[in-house]
């Protein structure tokens, strides 16, 4: 996944201040104004959407490197989606204008922005077709799949571990806890994963791949 190298983190530093989020913290709601983005130096961040019955449909998980809120690049624009942080979290907020000066003093800067607007785009059409057309056992296993194809330890993700509970990766793929409980469970009598304490370890990923065949 593309990510910010820490090499550019200075130009946002330059641009605008550090923040600490608690656990759980929100960094906003959807449908607030927009004008700030974010750069992710330490932890992760939940982004999802909230139904107006209250539903809330997770998105994507971000980690350091990542940038969110880019819908400030947008004039007038406002927050489709809400972000809290999972574990404590560490932010860049700058506002576009600040960080215009030096988008034009750095190609690699100006480069990479395109590129993470790009994969962003490329990770919503995934999800989309994992929350409109899986069911819901190939929506558990394309979610471990994905999440686990190169380890991310800026996600907790070292090896094939994905750091989650159960709860939390139901949130993640829009089932119940106890749907995915279920799922979870056969796919580790199958062989396809281990379960720990808040740990999901992939160990057959040919055994979960032949779910799409």
């Amino acid at each position: 996944m593309i990510k910010v190298p820490e090499s550019l983190f200075c130009y946002f530093e330059q641009a605008g201040i550090t923040r600490t989020i608690p656990p759980g913290g929100l960094i906003y709601m959807q449908g607030e104004p927009s004008g700030t983005i974010y750069l992710i130096k330490k932890g992760r961040v939940r982004i999802y959407y909230i139904a107006d019955d209250g539903r809330e449909v997770t998105l994507a998980v971000a980690g350091a490197g990542r940038l969110i809120g880019d819908s400030s690049f947008l004039a007038q624009s406002s927050r489709p989606t809400t972000v809290s942080a999972v574990p404590e979290v560490q932010l860049i907020s700058c506002t576009t204008k600040s960080l215009m000066p030096y988008l034009m003093q750095s190609e690699e800067l100006c480069l990479i922005l395109f590129q993470l607007l790009t994969d962003t785009c490329n990770y919503l059409c995934s999800q989309v077709r994992r929350l409109t057309l899986y069911n819901r056992h190939q929506k558990v296993a394309s979610f471990l799949l994905d999440e686990t194809e190169t380890p991310n330890p800026d996600k907790g993700i070292i090896g094939s571990t994905l750091p989650y509970s159960h709860e939390e990766l139901a949130i993640c793929v829009g089932l119940s806890r106890v749907t995915v409980t279920k799922i979870l469970n056969e796919f580790c009598d199958a062989g396809y994963i281990e379960l720990g304490y808040r740990k999901i370890t992939v160990t057959g990923r040919a055994g979960l791949e032949s779910l799409f065949t």
